[in-house]
């Protein structure tokens, strides 16, 4: 059994939107078993939008003990987990949890790639943020 790595939740207003950068982000891991990776897409009934609940929920699937990174794709899916970070209660978000500063695809592929090498959350929010870089010309 491996140690315990860093987490990822992709957090996008479409669930078909974020299962399939987690499907292509844990295909270019390459060998081995990626980082724990979970999505919060949509709404709770399936339709386009976010939703808290979704949310913490996929945090508490990734999170063991290392932190986790968040990638969200636009507007109110920062605002939500923006929110759910400011809210030290029952209903907020571990400590331990960083929103990326990247965008979302290549964001994420950074991060999962990043936090399966066993890498600390430090260096797995830096890569993932490092994306914002990424010249295509």
């Amino acid at each position: 059994m491996s140690a315990p790595r860093v987490g990822v939740v992709l957090v996008s207003h479409s669930r078909e939107v974020a299962e399939a950068t987690a499907a292509l982000a844990e295909a270019l891991v390459g060998a081995g078993t990626p980082a724990p990776v979970a999505v919060a897409g949509g709404t709770e009934d399936g339709r386009v939008g976010t939703s808290a609940v979704l949310v913490r929920r996929a945090v508490e699937r990734v999170d063991h003990g290392r932190g986790v990174v968040v990638l969200c794709d636009m507007g109110s899916a920062v605002l939500t987990v923006k929110t759910l970070l400011a809210d030290s209660g029952a209903d907020g978000l571990p400590p331990d949890v960083r929103i990326a500063d990247a965008p979302f695809v290549e964001g994420a592929v950074a991060a999962l790639v990043t936090a399966s090498t066993g890498a600390d959350l430090p260096l797995v929010l830096s890569a993932a943020d490092d994306a914002r870089t990424y010249r295509k010309l």
